[in-house]
Order: structure tokens, then sequence, then C-alpha cells
């Protein structure tokens, strides 16, 4: 086996670890991976077009949008970045952030640019890119508890109540 095959395998992210320890289900998994492709392309044609202009924080802004771009494809779709020998084990890692960690990051990095320059350029630019954020953010907050097992646990809780009571009117007997 060559070492470009060593490399891949060492940096090809394993789904079993990774799936159990965040738990998101593969849909929601693939919306986020969508969701980052479409707000990498946002940003690098919303940063192409902040770029054309004279005012230097636009130009900034711009060139960060598109520095966003290139990370998300990066993390998000290596595989739009095939020509850059080290996109494979930068996804990896990325893969292995957890879903807070990739929420802090992508919103982050979002919100920069309209620091820089408040424009409906940079805002519809970054608006997908943090909302890529977003849904990793809400992945982060884990899933929705099923009606059983909150009644269940009502229920027990309601017990404990009664008997609390009864023990409180029996000392006072």
């Amino acid at each position: 086996m060559s070492s470009q095959d060593e490399q891949f395998q060492a940096a090809a992210p394993d789904p079993a670890a990774s799936s159990a320890d965040d738990g998101m289900t593969w849909w929601y998994r693939w919306l986020c991976r969508i969701a980052g492709v479409i707000g990498g392309m946002s940003c690098a044609f919303a940063g192409l077009w902040n770029c054309v202009t004279i005012n230097p924080l636009n130009i900034a802004a711009g060139v960060w949008m598109m520095l966003n771009a290139f990370v998300l494809f990066l993390c998000e779709a290596p595989f739009c970045c095939q020509f850059i020998e080290f996109a494979n084990a930068v996804s990896a890692r990325a893969d292995k952030l957890r879903p807070w960690q990739k929420a802090a990051f992508y919103c982050g990095m979002a919100v920069f640019p309209i620091m820089l320059s408040l424009t409906l350029t940079t805002l519809f630019g970054n608006a997908i890119a943090f909302a890529t954020g977003v849904l990793y953010g809400l992945s982060a907050l884990g899933k929705k508890g099923d009606a059983i097992s909150y009644a269940r646990i009502h229920q027990q809780q309601k017990q404990m109540d009664e008997e609390k009571l009864t023990g409180a009117l029996e000392g006072q007997a």
C-alpha cells in the first residue's frame, strides 16, 4: 500500500464512532452537510460580490467570507477540495468535533464579516453559514424525549411527593 493510501485510511472518519458520539441521525447529518455546502456557496458568491468595491471594510469582509466558504467546503465537503492534500485530514478532524463546537465555530465565522461591514450582501451571504451553525447547535441539545418517559417521571415524582407528605403527617401525629 502506498503512503497516500495509508494517509487516506488514517484520515477517513469512522462512521460508527462519530454517529455513536453525537447522537445525530443520518438524515440530520446530511442536512447539516448540505446546509454547509450551500452556505459555502452563498459565502463565496457574496464575498466575491462584496470585494467589487473601493471600501476597504467591504473588501476585508468579502475576503473573510470567501475564507469562510473555503473552510465550510473543507470541513463539510472535502470532495470539493480534492486538489488539496490535507483536505481529508481536516475533514476527519472536523468530524471528530462535537456538534456544539462546530456550532460555535460556524456561527462565529459567519458573524465576523457582518461586524466588519453591515450590508445586505454580508447579511444574506452569511445567513446560510450561520444557519448551519444553528443546525449543529440544535443537534447538540439532543433528542426530544417521548411522552411515555415524561409521564413515567412525572408519576414517580408525584408518588415520591405523596410519600413525603404521608411521612410528614405521620410524624406530626
